[in-house]
């Protein structure tokens, strides 16, 4: 009897452990950087699940064994024998559950997978004070600014390697609005493609400061859906899908454009 109690307390022990397994692969998918790790962890948590199954018949061929030689004249007690049996059948339900668990979360990641391909050709708006400069195409480096309020701003515009392209002064109304730079610098010359970083400090008539954010305009390139969560390529800088904060009806109208 004792025997038979162990082993389902053992097995149910697993099981916990299981889930806690399945629970931490949801958790930290997040920190995932490719879809083989998704993949070394759903070999392991099939791993956990085989060795409860062996567990499992073990703890029936005991109990089955258990009843055929059990002294006819001192028989199994029914209380004992029904407790082992409600044991088993709970174990089984938690593995099922387990199972149903990791279903769901595989439904999650491609439904996110999809989310993030329709922002393919679209432009958005992302965090970031980098953007794009691209003269072939003519294409300005756009940001999207927000001040806090009517503010005097002196901008600086950096180049990937750190070297000042553009200062001067711009006229900041209250709210968001857009700030292009054409690459020219203050000597008039034009700089090369590629990506520069805008930095902004305001003040306001008072002389006091302004709070101003800053964030990217540009259209989305490219959609990894390797990594979780996605990352979306948005003048040539990857960002999480999460950083993306209002996407444009010209971009809307680009992803039609791509399946008409």
């Amino acid at each position: 009897m004792s025997t038979i109690s162990q082993i389902a307390s053992a097995v149910q022990s697993a099981t916990s452990s299981t889930g806690s397994s399945t629970t931490s692969t949801s958790s930290t998918s997040s920190s995932s950087s490719s879809s083989s790790s998704s993949s070394g962890s759903s070999s392991s948590s099939s791993s956990s699940l085989n060795a409860i199954s062996g567990n499992f018949d073990m703890f029936l061929q005991l109990l089955t064994t258990q009843l055929q030689n059990q002294d006819p004249l001192n028989p199994m007690d029914t209380d004992q024998f029904t407790q082992q049996l409600v044991e088993f059948a709970s174990v089984e339900q938690q593995i099922d559950e387990n199972t149903n668990l990791q279903t769901l979360i595989s439904l999650q990641q491609t439904s996110e997978d999809t989310q993030a391909m329709q922002f393919l050709g679209a432009t958005v708006t992302v965090n970031s004070s980098t953007a794009a400069l691209a003269n072939a195409s003519n294409q300005e480096a756009t940001w999207s600014v927000n001040s806090a309020s009517p503010a005097t701003a002196a901008v600086t515009i950096t180049s990937s390697t750190g070297q000042v392209a553009y200062t001067g002064t711009v006229s900041l109304n209250s709210g968001t609005q857009t700030y292009a730079w054409n690459g020219v610098g203050n000597n008039g010359v034009t700089w090369a493609d590629g990506n520069y970083t805008l930095s902004i400090t305001a003040t306001g008539a008072s002389g006091s400061a302004v709070s101003v954010t800053t964030q990217t305009v540009g259209t989305v390139s490219s959609v990894n859906v390797s990594t979780s969560p996605p990352q979306v390529t948005v003048s040539g800088q990857s960002y999480p899908i999460s950083s993306i904060q209002s996407i444009s009806s010209s971009g809307i109208t680009n992803i039609l454009n791509q399946y008409l």
